[in-house]
């Protein structure tokens, strides 16, 4: 597999690790998001976000909100499978497999963002010029040495 394409699926899975936490969070404090929307794809997408040109990245940020818009669960149907999960965390004796079920269930729902957001990263870099891809590559060196430098790694 191509570095690239490692790198935009690992940024991938990195914004919808972050929103299946967001969700998460909002439910189990039962405190709504202010505007009822996913959180603002340039602060969870980590470095393949960021590298993006701001044109692209405003493009795929309206993408992922009209995905999240049109297949969000309603809060009661999270609410109640957190519930769920709760109950079964809270029976005893525990139940791996039951408890198992339920993060299945929430994997399914990261995977279904995270191909969301690898369809509309691999679009935009499909609609690129070969220097406009260039360009994002240089970036995308510059933010990942930058992290290096921050992190120690």
């Amino acid at each position: 597999m191509k570095l690239w394409l490692r790198l935009v699926l690992a940024g991938s899975l990195a914004l919808n690790l972050l929103v299946v936490g967001a969700v998460a969070g909002a439910v189990i404090t039962h405190k709504p998001w202010r505007g009822h929307h996913a959180p603002r794809l340039d602060g969870v997408g980590g470095p393949l976000t960021r590298a993006l040109a701001p044109q692209d990245r405003r493009a795929i940020a309206r993408g992922m909100r009209r995905a999240y818009h049109d297949g969000r669960p309603a809060r009661a149907e999270i609410r109640a499978a957190f519930e769920a999960l709760i109950a079964d965390l809270e029976a005893g004796p525990f139940d791996a497999d039951a408890v198992a079920a339920h993060l299945e269930r929430q994997r399914s729902v990261l995977a279904e963002r995270l191909a969301v957001g690898q369809e509309l990263l691999l679009d935009r870099l499909n609609e690129m010029s070969e220097a406009e891809r260039a360009a994002y590559a240089g970036r995308l060196r510059a933010v990942l040495a930058e992290h290096r430098r921050h992190h120690g790694r």
